[in-house]
């Protein structure tokens, strides 16, 4: 088992009370109690911080006042004060630190922290907390040690380099935050043992060869037997993994992907 040092990097452990709220976790289940996502549910309580993805107060800074966890995602988060006195929480990158100063605004330096529209950024710029359209909101590379990669300009279109490999057109005129996100050493550690992943709220999860056949497509067999079929399928019958295609092939999304990502065994 495994873990990250936090004493040497977070400057608090109680967050901004006009920030958090209570809320409800995700169980994977839906309105009526019934099981709608396998292997969620319990882990220990959180309390939910309200971080800001829209970044909608622009050409004014704001100054790190903290660097805190929060439960809820990978990466670090920090409590900043606007210049005009107002307190939010945002999405750190990797080499934050407290007291330094950033702007939202389409005439900020290219530094680390800064966001400004993507079509004002340098070609193989790291961004990340990034947007699908203007003033959309941030949406991709938000985990702990993601970022995305700026590799071409054309026309009103910019091509992204995705942490998944998959090159992607977003519009020019889309935020991003430069740098990467904070807390990269999220992907090393080693959960260890079951109950840590109890408190994580991840259920166990049984293999479909140790099942009946009545209760998944692979069960059965004398012994511990294949999985008796040519695909790959999850337990309602839907493709899954090993290489499977399972994208809608008239998604909305197919004209904006350059190369799709890779799947399957590596």
């Amino acid at each position: 088992m495994s873990g990250i040092d936090f004493r040497k990097i977070l400057t608090t452990s109680v967050p901004e009370k006009s920030l958090t709220s209570g809320f409800r976790r995700g169980s994977g289940r839906n309105n009526r109690g019934r099981i709608t996502t396998r292997h969620k549910g319990g882990g220990h309580k959180r309390l939910f911080r309200a971080v800001d993805f829209s970044y909608d107060k622009y050409d004014v800074p704001f100054t790190v006042k903290t660097i805190e966890y929060d439960p809820n995602r990978s990466g670090f988060i920090g409590l900043v004060v606007y210049r005009d006195g107002e307190k939010r929480y945002v999405l750190l990158h990797s080499s934050a630190r407290v007291g330094e100063t950033y702007v939202v605004s389409e005439n900020s330096p290219l530094v680390p922290g800064n966001r400004l529209p993507l079509g004002n950024m340098a070609v193989g710029t790291f961004v990340y907390n990034v947007e699908l359209k203007h003033k959309g909101g941030a949406k991709i590379a938000r985990s702990g040690g993601n970022y995305v990669e700026v590799l071409a300009k054309e026309g009103d279109f910019v091509d992204l380099k995705m942490p998944s490999g998959e090159v992607r057109k977003v519009p020019a005129n889309a935020w991003a935050s430069i740098g990467e996100v904070s807390n990269n050493e999220n992907r090393l550690i080693n959960i260890g043992k079951a109950g840590r992943s109890r408190w994580l709220g991840i259920r166990p999860s049984v293999r479909g060869t140790a099942m009946n056949p009545a209760d998944h497509p692979y069960g059965g067999g004398e012994g511990r037997s294949g999985r008796g079929r040519r695909r790959a399928i999850s337990i309602y019958g839907k493709p899954t993994g090993k290489g499977q295609k399972s994208r809608r092939a008239k998604k909305y999304s197919n004209k904006f992907i350059v190369n799709r990502r890779k799947v399957g065994k590596r």
